[in-house]
């Protein structure tokens, strides 16, 4: 390394992250518990994205013939490839469908985007290791690595607004997976900083791909883009790459000058399981997290106004002050993208359906003429109460109400949901719709003998916490014939 570089002191949250992932005091019980339902939940969701062309076409190798036998498996594949495209893969196929686990914050996101770098390396590291007569790594290795990745995620989002400066998420996983990964492949604290550093010198994606007038399939394979990006910078500066110390603080061509209009990148909280033990889990339907609890409140509106859809005169929808940004939307709607980012489509399926899946994103489902006229009577309102809610760390809460007035003047109850169910002041009454979800979702891929198997440890934590990782991966892979 150049001494210039050497002799300048890292920024100080490089240091924190690379501290605490190298850091070997153990994590609480909750944060465990949380885990297991993540890794099961974000299991399920990766395999239900398989039956989805538009997925699937992305699940393989970059060129036909570049598989590694010996590799990393891709769960619900036949494929071993290299675990930087085995973390894009499986990391694509968690995201696809927008219905894995969230945390939201001034900034939000999906932590168990990290997996598929965790999941890539564990599997790569544990054979490779088992091969050589070395125990491999266990799923409760995998758990911790979740549970850090997630923190590192969830923290930088509390306070670090990137979407206010036109910069999607994406990066901060891209954060989590460099530190986790390098951590796992036995990368040195003072490695981790360096693996950190070019992290950061990454820059950010921009959020033009959510947004009109370029909403597209992007938002799906972003998160799979960027943790596949920390599982190549951890290998690099395992090989001996360098560093870049201040690649956050560096005036005028750091991150912080260049990208934060000057803002400064905190750590608003000391880094533990918090993120992992305040988890949001989108159970019973595929929705843009802020509009969860609409959704919700829409469904048990259904009774109320089924067979009336032509006497509606105005649904309104009183929200946060982030979902009032970001997923309310006016005219047309161009692809499945653009549709599970709008409330008031959400909201005007669950009125019309009694139900959200992800079919209804699909094109054939968006031709219903009664959903873009519900959509036109929709008035979306922010409730401050709301807004204060979703930011007090005591409560977080992800509040909206929902209510239909008639054009004779009559109208329904309105309907407020503070909590969605994923949240975890519900998470006794979630965890077995998870399980069943899980079932449904890994049912579409999954023969049943290999599905029984599944279940089975996630119904035995300390069974699950001791199955090496090559075992358990076994049992999401398909045999090839």
């Amino acid at each position: 390394m150049p001494p210039a570089a050497e002799s300048r002191r890292p920024d100080d949250l490089l240091v924190r992250i690379a501290e605490y992932v190298c850091d070997a005091a153990p994590h609480r019980d909750e944060a465990y518990a949380a885990a297991r339902l993540c890794l099961m939940d974000s299991l399920g969701c990766a395999l239900l994205a398989l039956t989805f062309p538009e997925c699937a076409r992305l699940v393989g190798p970059v060129v036909p013939g570049a598989v590694l036998p010996g590799g990393a498996r891709v769960p619900g594949t036949a494929w071993e490839l290299d675990p930087v495209q085995a973390a894009f893969c499986f990391g694509a196929m968690v995201r696809w469908l927008d219905y894995n686990d969230t945390f939201l914050a001034a900034e939000w996101g999906h932590p168990s985007d990290n997996l598929g770098a965790i999941l890539a390396i564990a599997d790569w590291l544990g054979r490779s290791r088992a091969r050589s007569g070395q125990p491999p790594l266990c799923v409760h290795d995998v758990l911790t690595a979740m549970i850090r990745a997630y923190e590192i995620q969830g923290v930088l989002a509390l306070e670090n607004a990137l979407n206010r400066v036109g910069l999607d998420h994406v990066l901060l996983v891209r954060v989590a997976s460099t530190a986790v990964a390098t951590r796992m492949l036995g990368g040195t604290q003072r490695q981790v900083i360096d693996a950190l550093g070019n992290a950061w010198l990454d820059g950010g994606a921009l959020r033009a791909y959510r947004h009109a007038p370029n909403t597209g399939s992007r938002k799906s394979w972003a998160a799979g883009d960027a943790t596949s990006r920390g599982v190549r910078l951890a290998l690099w500066t395992l090989a001996g790459e360098m560093g870049y110390p201040t690649a956050l603080t560096a005036p005028q061509w750091g991150f912080q000058d260049s990208l934060f209009h000057g803002q400064t990148l905190t750590l608003a909280r000391p880094l533990g399981s918090y993120v992992m033990e305040n988890i949001l889990f989108k159970v019973s339907f595929p929705a843009e997290f802020h509009g969860q609890t609409a959704v919700e409140a829409a469904l048990r509106l259904h009774p109320q106004v089924r067979g009336r859809w032509d006497r509606i005169a105005r649904i309104v929808i009183e929200t946060q002050e982030s979902a009032r940004r970001i997923i309310t939307k006016s005219g047309p709607l161009g692809n499945p993208a653009d549709r599970d980012h709008c409330i008031q489509y959400m909201v005007a399926v669950a009125l019309l359906h009694g139900t959200l899946t992800a079919a209804h994103y699909q094109d054939a489902a968006a031709a219903d003429p009664r959903i873009d006229c519900l959509r036109e009577r929709t008035e979306v309102v922010e409730e401050p109460r709301y807004s204060r809610d979703y930011l007090d760390p005591e409560k977080r809460s992800i509040a909206n109400a929902v209510q239909v007035v008639f054009d004779d003047g009559s109208r329904t109850e309105r309907i407020e949901v503070e909590y969605p169910l994923g949240h975890r002041r519900r998470r006794d009454e979630a965890r077995p719709a998870l399980r069943a979800k899980f079932i449904r979702n890994a049912a579409t891929v999954l023969a049943e003998a290999s599905l029984g198997r599944l279940s089975a440890l996630f119904d035995n934590p300390a069974g699950l916490d001791a199955t090496t990782i090559p075992d358990f991966v076994d049992a999401t892979c398909i045999i090839p014939q």
